[in-house]
């Protein structure tokens, strides 16, 4: 009876048991929170406690807090395998839906961010464009000249010697003629060179877009500060370097006289190129820089100013037709020269001579049979020289032009006295007159010549012999 009672009582406890476990376990399924189930608890020390009293099944936990494990761990030590399973399935289920609305809402933030940078960025590019778009605005106007045609005016500005870009558009804007120097400054520098530019005075109209002010610029012949110089025949070239300096046309005579005894022009010039004994003269260009009427400007390049001289030469000489002495139709000067026993530098010479010799015109053409009569059968009639006295003191005119510190010691290696034949070069810078004298000289048998004061007319004497020439000298009050 005892055993059966026992018995039963062990199934009653069982039973007890196994209803409370399921009671337990449908209440923890209606309680379920996945907010819960989301964090990891370690059960692993939960564990059921017997208790005699009421023959009910108590539970206690062990003293150590719970502690957070990886979701592999079981959900409690209470829960049959089938629950456990569904658990974890139903926690990774929760995890994944709250992984995608966190991604949702990441996509959703990344994606209004993108519209206000967007938006940010087309409004920086925007304002960048207006202000920009203004800025090309104003230098187009200024560029095109808009907005100054309205009342042009004329204004006289003086651009410097070798001036910087810089500096022209700093005196433009200066003077009206543009509004804005730093857009004319970058507008120059792409389309010209700073030694394009000329220096000297301009009047320029102040209704001129960049373009025409920089053509306007960059030609002598838009100068204002003209200066018309008459350089005389026989005026050699210290004299015309110093006419020149007096004039304000050269501010350096040294440079002038440089150019004068260089070969930078040759090029340019072939009959400069010609010269051979360039060495043994004082200036190389003397008897080349035609004596004439020029318009020069202030403070002009000396270079310029030789360079203009030798055109007009070169003119006169190789392109010009006239009719010469002998000739009944129109010819060049050169092609008489070439017809000639002579050079043309040595023609030159000769008509330097007969410039610095003659009394006029007339006298020209007696004086350059004189010369050509001594240089054929001089020697053979006894005069084996030239015996010019305008050669004597060259490159000066006469003893009182040399500098006092050589006055005593100088001698010239031009003196025809001292020397047979030609000097070495010109003596100074003959007429075109002159010239045609020396290609065509009259036919005479004279081999001397002497001249009466400038105060006594300057009346010419000529003869054939010493003995009538002595007396030419003593009437003539050459004694």
């Amino acid at each position: 009876m005892s055993d059966i009672s026992d018995k039963k009582e062990n199934n009653y406890s069982e039973d007890s048991i196994e209803n409370t476990r399921r009671k337990k376990m449908d209440e923890f399924e209606k309680n379920f929170d996945k907010s819960v189930m989301e964090r990891d608890y370690d059960y692993a020390n939960f564990e059921p406690s017997s208790s005699n009293e009421g023959s009910k099944t108590s539970y206690s936990t062990d003293s150590t807090p719970l502690r957070k494990k990886k979701r592999t761990n079981e959900i409690n030590s209470f829960s049959d395998s089938d629950t456990k399973k569904r658990i974890e399935r139903d926690s990774k289920k929760a995890l994944k839906q709250q992984k995608k609305e966190d991604k949702k809402i990441e996509k959703s933030k990344a994606k209004r961010n993108k519209k206000l940078f967007k938006w940010v960025w087309l409004s920086m590019i925007l304002f960048v464009a207006i202000i920009l778009a203004s800025v090309i605005m104003v230098g187009v106007n200024d560029m095109l000249a808009i907005g100054r045609d309205k009342n042009p005016t004329k204004v006289k500005i003086s651009i410097p010697e070798n001036p910087t870009i810089s500096q022209i558009a700093t005196i433009l804007a200066e003077n009206g003629v543009i509004n804005r120097a730093d857009y004319f400054a970058v507008y120059a520098n792409i389309t010209s060179d700073e030694s394009d530019f000329r220096k000297g005075e301009f009047e320029i109209e102040t209704d001129k877009d960049y373009e025409a002010i920089i053509n306007f610029l960059q030609s002598n012949n838009n100068r204002s500060d003209i200066v018309t110089v008459q350089l005389t025949e026989g005026m050699n070239v210290l004299e015309i370097a110093n006419k020149l300096h007096e004039e304000g046309v050269i501010t350096d005579v040294q440079k002038f006289l440089d150019i004068c005894n260089s070969d930078k022009l040759d090029e340019d010039f072939p009959f400069i190129k010609d010269i051979d004994n360039a060495s043994d003269r004082y200036y190389k260009l003397e008897g080349y820089l035609f004596p004439d009427t020029y318009n020069f400007y202030l403070a002009e390049d000396p270079e310029e100013a030789v360079y203009k001289m030798l055109s007009n030469f070169d003119n006169k000489v190789n392109h010009t037709k006239e009719r010469y002495f002998g000739n009944s139709k129109k010819t060049l000067l050169i092609d008489e020269i070439n017809d000639t026993d002579y050079s043309l530098d040595e023609i030159v010479t000769i008509a330097s001579i007969i410039q610095a010799e003659a009394a006029n015109k007339e006298d020209m053409y007696t004086i350059s049979s004189i010369l050509h009569n001594r240089l054929s059968y001089g020697a053979d009639a006894g005069v084996s020289k030239l015996d010019c006295d305008s050669t004597v003191f060259y490159p000066y005119r006469k003893k009182s032009d040399v500098p006092d510190s050589i006055k005593d010691s100088f001698t010239s290696s031009y003196d025809t006295y001292s020397f047979s034949g030609l000097p070495a070069g010109p003596i100074c810078n003959p007429s075109l007159e002159a010239l045609k004298a020396a290609v065509s000289p009259y036919d005479t048998e004279y081999l001397y010549f002497c001249h009466a004061s400038a105060e006594d007319g300057g009346t010419p004497y000529y003869a054939t012999n010493m003995s009538d020439h002595l007396y030419n000298l003593q009437i003539s009050g050459n004694d």
